[in-house]
This record gives structure tokens, C-alpha cells and sequence, in this order.
């Protein structure tokens, strides 16, 4: 039986393993381990340039981390409201971060441009203001849709005019990338 459930479920082929066992490694706590710096800076390079990437055991803490990076304790995050960072992470973003989150149910996850500028806003001295907005491509329980180019680009105008941070949660993003053919 194939078992569609998650790529969480998968195993490895014999040709996988032993292509692990014979793995050059090194120790990634000092950047000595060479398989993990070529995919990093593979990645950082995939994504316009980026001066690094970062190899996460999970895609969890890889949100956790961006996330905690672009708001800070007390600060708000926007999102879908079924975004795997409100949906699948056990209110980390605020048990560890104090983040508040304000959400609006999008169709099929993918915020529209309308619903983001009117979440927006300024914060003042009885209301949080909004740090960052976070998508997800391709979005897990929207049935796997992917946001239009264009779509990410309004949104990414918005956060831009409003000083306001974007992350993508791209836990699925090369399912994105077959799906458009967008490099």
C-alpha cells in the first residue's frame, strides 16, 4: 500500500541509505560539514543571492525562527486562518515568542491582497501593530494551492508600503515550483 498521508511518512530506499552512509560528513555545529554547506548555499543562491541559508531539522522550527526573527515579543503576526503556523504548531509563534497572531479564513489559504490591507495596522497604546504577514506556498490544508505570482507581488507591495515584514512558509515550495514553472 502507498501511504499519501505526508511526506513525514516516507522511508528511505536501500539506495538512499547507502548513499548516507557513504556521505562525506562533518560537524555542522562548526560549519565543517560539507553536504550541508553546499545545500545552503545552494538554496541562498536559488533564492535571489541570498547571503545564506539555514538547514533546519524541521519545518516548525525553520517558521520559528523567521518568524521570531521579523516580530518581536508582543508584536502580530497576519495569516490565514488554517496557515500551518496557527493550525499545526502548538501556538508556538505565541508560547516562545509572545506573538500574537490576527488570522482571516481565506479561500483555499490564499490571502487576498484586500483582506491583508484591511488586517494592517498601526499599533497605538490600546492596540498591537502588525510586524509581518506570513503565506504559505503551496497551502497544506487548502488542498495544496499555490498563490499566483502576481497575488504574492500585491501582497508583498502592501507590506512594503505599510514598513510590514512578509515570510513564506515554504515548507512545500518546490510543489509551488513544478506546479507554475516560476524559478
Amino acid at each position: 500500500m502507498i501511504d499519501l498521508r505526508s511526506d513525514t511518512v516516507t522511508r528511505p530506499t536501500p539506495a538512499m541509505r547507502a548513499a548516507m552512509a557513504d556521505a562525506e560528513v562533518g560537524d555542522d555545529v562548526y560549519g565543517e560539514d560539507p553536504t550541508v554547506r553546499a545545500l545552503e548555499d545552494r538554496v541562498a543562491a536559488l533564492f535571489g543571492g541570498r547571503h545564506a541559508g539555514l538547514f533546519t531539522p524541521t519545518g516548525v522550527m525553520a517558521n520559528q525562527i523567521a518568524v521570531r526573527l521579523l516580530v518581536p515579543p508582543g508584536g502580530e503576526l497576519v495569516l490565514d486562518a488554517d496557515a500551518h503556523i496557527v493550525a499545526h504548531e502548538d501556538a508556538a509563534a505565541a508560547w516562545h515568542g509572545g506573538i500574537q497572531t490576527r488570522t482571516t479564513l481565506s479561500p483555499r489559504g490564499l490571502l487576498a491582497p484586500d483582506d491583508v490591507a484591511r488586517l494592517l495596522r498601526t499599533g497605538n497604546e490600546h492596540t498591537v501593530g502588525t510586524d509581518a504577514i506570513a503565506v504559505e506556498q503551496t497551502h497544506n490544508r487548502g488542498g495544496g494551492s499555490v498563490y499566483p505570482l502576481e497575488q504574492l507581488r500585491a501582497i508583498r507591495e502592501l507590506a512594503s508600503g505599510a514598513e510590514v515584514a512578509v515570510h513564506c512558509d515554504g515548507a512545500r515550495i518546490w510543489h509551488a515550483h513544478v506546479a507554475t514553472g516560476t524559478p
